[in-house]
């Protein structure tokens, strides 16, 4: 029997195992394989998850039983440390001696740390391993417990040293990222893609300085700061180190086997080194000159090693190393494909790009304008796998390529059908899964779900880019075959949104943590959490002070965050309507704090600029003054529109204001699944725009007309009748009837409109649930909606009357400083961000 051994037991060296077992030849060799970590293989790419639940378990490639059930023995916490290449013997740094047939090397790639003087200080890590992250985490708790308002420096601006930032942040450190080049991710993004994440990325809480060369670490025995320069200094109490990656090569260097100039170990495209019985594969490996940094190209690197051991020679790497990512980095999408650096001679980029969201797309196409050639998305890359799909596939693309990237309102289009892709398109690339191999899962084999898929191809296992693409595939094919396919919350809960209201409200679940353990599975997410946080708003009308850590950014801070990290505070103005003194009082709070002043569509005023730690005192002024939460943050009621009515106007037929104002009041802070607008006009000639809205009042002869599920957005849409002249108190019931029916039934972030679209019967049959009952739930509705709004109270006035609520208004974790690094410009007599433009 032959006998392989394995050196290093990462992801890649997993990988070879995984793959190896799987093969009928497998009952001929022996496999051995050493790890130096005490533990078995474990997920890199997603080591940060263990600061939210320092549960390494969770991060396990396989557990120790795995191996022994396969016959692999695994030795960990034991380093290789000589290969005799003539007695093919390898010896361990324990003495012990193991002869081998074939040997794979798989020691991966160690951190790189600059040669800074004074490096080697107390308080400074690198980002490597489990062990690297629990001694962050223990100097991290010293730290705080010393002085509160520490800060933490992460040296490098890549893809690793960003989720080393995010660490940073869960620790409850102030966070900075020192990067050397003038851009953040250098390799990834171009000047422009790399400037929108820099803003998204200051706008929740990163400090970003870049073109920093750093001379030495300051301090005695532990580091106080970083010195770049005579004057420039940054004072940081710990220092996280992520400049980059060097091959794990000295093993094949002491027992000459061939290396770069600039390290790993050259491999031939079967993973040969320069000796035919010792393969190297993953970031040890250089081939075609280069070290591949991704868990792709090196599951694809253990695959080949694979092949060629049993004899299946023709199986060889492919000369192009596809080196397309996707990642969600603190939150943010961040993808790039094919060649997204290319010279204008070889063909055209197509932009577009919106700061104020902190988007920025952009396509290469060939000079004929018929190929997709590589493309960058930062902010939004909900599009990066049908993108990478037709760049791997070269198909065909619009005449008017911009469509691709371009939202729907501004000439977008959506694409085709994933089931259009070829059969051979390779859906995961870390588990080379093709679309056939996803299909044929389901309509050739006994696969009836996503997570049949899933374990019998892999797909998704790996970096976990090609989910919803995945996604899709499985749902099209289920559908294309009959079969009802059920959408789900996340993978924390297999319910849809629906569903887990009604699981909700019928057991009355009080807390995220109590329907998690009831109903869930697992630690949660940003897609769940604020989706139950919603849910439990519209059940029992709780306010976002309830439960903050559930909340997203703007519902935990009662306000819109904007670009440059500072916030914006809207009052409520009911119907649009204010008294003298109430305008004297917002111009004299918008002076106090130096704030930009904007009346907005909505009928009310906009204050921009208010710091975290101004939100409180800002508020105590307004509700003092009898102002009230606007809810522009929220998921909610924002403002209902109304013109002068027929107190004014000589063409008005109703007095729209004062209705407006009753609508507005009875439904303020209502959470539902999207955020909800209204209008009140007194007359057909809509001054108040009603049609465009949720839902609108337009006064005709004999009441009311009720308009609903119209939007304005990416996607306009005007609102359809439902209900022809009603009094004032058959729209309410009307109203309250049809907000809790799609408060009940519509999906996470659906508004109104796409609601009516996809509700089956449309607005005939929602009429027949509003207007005629004909689910027999009407008075239900009415005593439920009546009961929400028995319980309204305004969350910014119960904020500022609770101490411990105002803990969490701070610029930085565990310090009161402010932010001095906010800049302004004057324009138009008022002050704007210093990036506006």
């Amino acid at each position: 029997m032959q006998h392989i051994i394995i050196v290093g037991n990462g992801m890649v060296g997993y990988k070879f195992c995984e793959k190896f077992v799987e093969k009928e030849e497998a009952k001929d060799f022996k496999i051995t394989v050493f790890g130096e970590e005490p533990r078995p293989a474990y997920d890199r790419v997603h080591l940060s998850e263990f600061f939210e639940n320092q549960d390494a378990k969770a991060l396990e490639m396989a557990p120790a039983e795995w191996y022994a059930d396969n016959n692999v023995d695994l030795i960990t916490g034991e380093r290789v440390a000589d290969i005799n290449r003539t007695s093919k013997i390898i010896k361990t740094a324990k003495d012990r001696e193991f002869s081998y047939d074939y040997l794979v090397l798989a020691t991966g790639s160690a951190p790189f740390v600059p040669p800074i003087k004074g490096i080697e200080k107390e308080g400074v890590f690198v980002y490597r391993t489990i062990e690297d992250l629990e001694g962050m985490l223990a100097y991290a708790a010293k730290l705080k417990a010393e002085k509160p308002n520490s800060r933490a420096a992460v040296l490098g601006g890549g893809l690793l040293g960003l989720e080393a930032g995010k660490a940073v942040m869960d620790m409850g450190l102030e966070p900075h990222i020192v990067e050397f080049a003038p851009k953040l991710m250098p390799r990834q993004l171009d000047s422009r893609s790399s400037q929108v994440l820099q803003l998204k990325l200051e706008s929740i809480g990163l400090n970003i300085h870049l073109s920093k060369a750093t001379n030495q670490i300051l301090g005695d025995k532990c580091i106080t700061g970083m010195e770049f320069g005579e004057d420039d200094v940054l004072d940081v109490d710990m220092l996280v180190v992520s400049a980059g990656i060097r091959p794990r090569d000295e093993l094949g260097k002491a027992c000459g086997l061939d290396v770069g100039v600039r390290g790993g170990i050259v491999v031939d495209n079967k993973m040969q080194t320069s000796d035919e019985y010792i393969y190297a594969i993953g970031e040890i490996a250089l081939y075609n000159q280069m070290i591949y940094g991704l868990v792709a190209p090196g599951y694809d690197m253990a695959a080949i090693a694979v092949e060629q051991i049993i004899g299946n020679t023709e199986s060889v790497m492919p000369a192009d190393i596809d080196m397309s990512t996707k990642l969600k980095l603190i939150g943010v999408d961040v993808a790039s494909f094919g060649e997204p650096f290319m010279p204008a001679a070889k063909g055209h980029s197509i932009i577009f790009e919106n700061k104020t969201q902190h988007l920025y797309k952009r396509i290469n196409v060939s000079l004929d304008g018929k190929s997709l050639l590589g493309g960058i998305l930062v902010g939004d890359a909900s599009d990066y796998n049908m993108l990478h799909q037709v760049y791997l596939n070269g198909m065909a693309i619009p005449e008017d390529p911009s469509q691709l990237i371009l939202p729907a309102s501004e000439g977008g289009s959506s694409f085709g059908s994933v089931l259009d892709l070829p059969d051979t398109a390779q859906v995961c690339s870390c588990e080379s899964v093709s679309k056939g191999d996803i299909c044929c899962s389901i309509t050739e084999g006994d696969c009836a779900n996503f997570g049949d898929v899933v374990a019998k191809t892999k797909a998704t296992s790996g970096c976990g880019g090609c989910k919803p693409m995945v996604t899709d595939l499985v749902n099209e094919t289920l559908k294309s075959l009959g079969k009802e396919v059920k959408e789900t919350i996340c993978e924390h809960f297999s319910f849809n949104r629906q569903e887990l209201y009604d699981l909700i409200k019928v057991n009355k679940v009080a807390d995220y943590d109590e329907a998690l353990n009831l109903f869930g599975d697992g630690h949660g997410c940003e897609t769940c959490k604020p989706l139950v946080a919603s849910i439990f708003a519209t059940i029992t009308m709780e306010t976002a002070n309830r439960q903050p850590t559930i909340q997203d950014t703007n519902d935990r801070f009662l306000a819109n965050i904007q670009r440059n990290g500072t916030y914006s505070v809207v009052p409520r103005v009911a119907g649009g309507e204010i008294t003298p003194q109430q305008l004297i009082v917002i111009g004299e709070v918008a002076k106090k704090y130096d704030l930009y002043t904007k009346i907005t569509g909505g009928q009310r005023i906009d204050l921009f600029g208010a710091q975290i730690h101004e939100l409180p005192m800002i508020w105590k002024e307004l509700i003092d003054a009898g102002f009230e939460s606007g809810h522009a943050y929220g998921k909610s009621l924002r403002t209902v529109k109304s013109c002068v009515g027929s107190t004014w106007c000589r063409y008005g037929m109703h007095e729209s204001v004062t209705f407006a104002i009753d609508i507005e009041n009875r439904y303020r802070g209502l959470r539902s699944p999207h955020k909800l607008k209204g209008g009140v006009s007194g007359c057909i000639r809509e001054c108040a725009e009603a049609r465009g809205k949720d839902f609108g009042l337009i006064a005709v002869e004999g009441g009311w007309n009720l308009y609903v599920c119209g939007n304005g957005g990416a996607t306009p849409k005007h609102a359809v009748l439902l209900a022809e002249q009603l009094d004032d108190k058959t729209v309410v019931k009307y109203l309250d009837r049809f907000l809790m029916f799609y408060i009940r039934t519509a999906g996470p972030l659906v508004r109104t409109a796409p609601w009516l679209d996809k509700l089956e019967g449309g607005i005939d049959y929602l009429k027949q649930v509003v207007v005629e009952d004909s689910l027999g739930i009407a008075e239900d509705l009415e005593i439920e909606m009546q009961g929400l709004v028995n319980k309204y109270e305004c969350e910014w006035k119960e904020a500022i009357e609770n101490p411990e609520m105002m803990k969490r208004f701070k610029h930085f974790v565990n310090s009161d400083d402010t932010d001095d690094n906010l800049e302004f410009v004057p324009m138009r007599g008022q002050k704007m961000p210093k990036a506006w433009g």
